[in-house]
């Protein structure tokens, strides 16, 4: 097919004006194919949150349960599409957009609408980044817990080997760098999705196998607060805040390829989410914890799967974590890359280097601090659905829709983008107060740098 010269120009037009800017040229090169990007959003999406799913049925059981599932997976792809075919318009019109807060900005016309997305957009990156290192060091500690029963290392040792490790990983220069990490990340989702469906499959075999109860709490005020909690923990599932960051690694013209990659991705989601949600509900029903492991895995009494499958899970999410925490460091990176680096100089250039390396590292290092500081990991996963990932990723795409491409007032599509804007907007509000108000009644269970992770 043949390229439309003026739609070209206009590209170009829109790249000259980033010439002098290391963020775009260097950490956002435009150089990926549809296949890229899927493996990026597969890594940003499929990720060991899926261990917490079986947690947030316990809030809704199972009918409502598979019911958000669905809605939240269908409203997210929907929303995604949504935000490619913006970015392809605006890139049509010749900006094409490669940042969240510039798209945002731009569209909506409005100065604090860019330091909004901005604000939210690092709240989400930096919390999975000292997540992603959180659950790394937990799963490194599973693992030697297995093998050396007896050892004396605590948490946070693992907490800083892992952060050694994202130091040393950090460095690779660009987006477009980490096509083959996440690709890797991808069949790593697959693999223990499958294993901890299998540990599961053991375990209601199993004679200690947990007597089935999926009854939800008796006061109806309980219920509603887990139910928002629990739809704020689907909500971060689905999320991802990078879309437009991932788009911008896409060789121009990228109309159209978005789609392809959205639907790869969303083939992995659809496999690893509800076969880890209903099996591991199937099993555990309502004494589900937050991290299926730890169900999987108890305190008192033996294991409910073997041993090897076990260590094996933790190997697999340990590697892909560290996918992930690179994959949401991107946007940090290019922020410090385009205040600190020169564009005039190669990328691999003594004066691009050495600040690369510092910042680089500086930023692991805290993400590493504040993982050991605060091991709270199910509390935050709602609260940061709620507050960060539902507005980024289920409201603000309808709108930014509707006011670029104005569908007519009377369409079907005009509608239900409000109606989704109107839905999301208020189970991110009840999300926010509930999350909020149960990380205040597990609070007495949280210890800073404590030596286990909260649950």
């Amino acid at each position: 097919m043949q390229e439309d010269p003026i739609t070209s120009s206009h590209i170009k037009d829109a790249a000259s004006g980033r010439e002098g800017d290391a963020g775009a040229q260097f950490v956002l090169e435009s150089k990926g194919n549809w296949w890229h990007a899927g493996y990026h959003l597969t890594t940003a999406i499929a990720g060991p949150t899926i261990l917490t799913l079986s947690f947030a049925f316990r809030g809704l059981g199972w009918g409502l349960g598979v019911f958000c599932l669905t809605a939240t997976a269908v409203v997210s792809f929907y929303s995604y599409c949504l935000m490619s075919v913006v970015l392809d318009r605006c890139e049509k019109e010749g900006r094409r957009h490669i940042r969240f807060r510039e798209l945002a900005a731009d569209v909506l016309g409005s100065g604090w609408m860019f330091y909004f997305v901005i604000s939210i957009q690092t709240a989400i990156n930096t919390g999975v980044g000292i997540g992603a290192i959180l659950l790394g060091g937990l799963s490194l500690e599973i693992i030697y817990a297995t093998l050396c029963p007896q050892g004396s290392l605590k948490l946070y040792d693992f907490i800083a080997m892992v952060t050694a490790a994202m130091i040393i990983l950090s460095q690779l220069p660009t987006f477009h760098s980490l096509r083959h990490v996440n690709l890797a990340s991808l069949f790593l989702s697959l693999g223990y999705s499958a294993l901890v469906v299998g540990a599961c499959i053991h375990a209601a075999a199993s004679k200690n196998a947990p007597a089935k109860d999926y009854s939800l709490e008796s006061s109806t005020s309980a219920r509603v607060f887990s139910a928002f909690t629990s739809i704020s923990i689907l909500a971060g599932t689905f999320g991802n805040g990078l879309l437009p960051e991932i788009q911008a690694t896409l060789a121009p013209p990228a109309a159209g390829k978005m789609l392809k990659a959205l639907f790869l991705c969303y083939t992995v989601v659809v496999l690893t989410n509800y076969s880890a949600a209903i099996a591991g509900y199937y099993v555990f029903g309502n004494k589900s914890s937050s991290n299926i492991l730890a169900n999987l895995m108890p305190g008192v009494g033996p294991s409910l799967a073997p041993t090897w499958l076990l260590v094996l899970t933790n190997v697999l999410i340990l590697l892909q974590l560290l996918a992930i925490g690179l994959l949401y460091s991107q946007v940090a990176f290019e922020i410090m890359e385009k205040k600190s680096a020169d564009v005039k100089q190669g990328i691999f250039s003594k004066r691009n280097v050495i600040p690369r390396l510092l910042l680089r590292t500086l930023y692991m290092i805290l993400c590493g601090f504040f993982a050991a500081l605060l091991p709270f990991f199910g509390d935050i996963t709602a609260v940061v659905g709620a507050i960060c990932f539902i507005p980024l990723d289920f409201v603000l795409p309808m709108i930014l829709y509707n006011r670029t491409c104005k569908p007519a007032k009377s369409s079907f599509t005009y509608w239900i983008n409000i109606l989704i804007i109107i839905v999301f907007t208020g189970t991110g509000l009840m999300g926010a107060f509930s999350s909020m108000r149960q990380l205040i009644l597990d609070a007495h269970h949280f210890k800073l740098f404590s030596s286990s992770i909260a649950q």
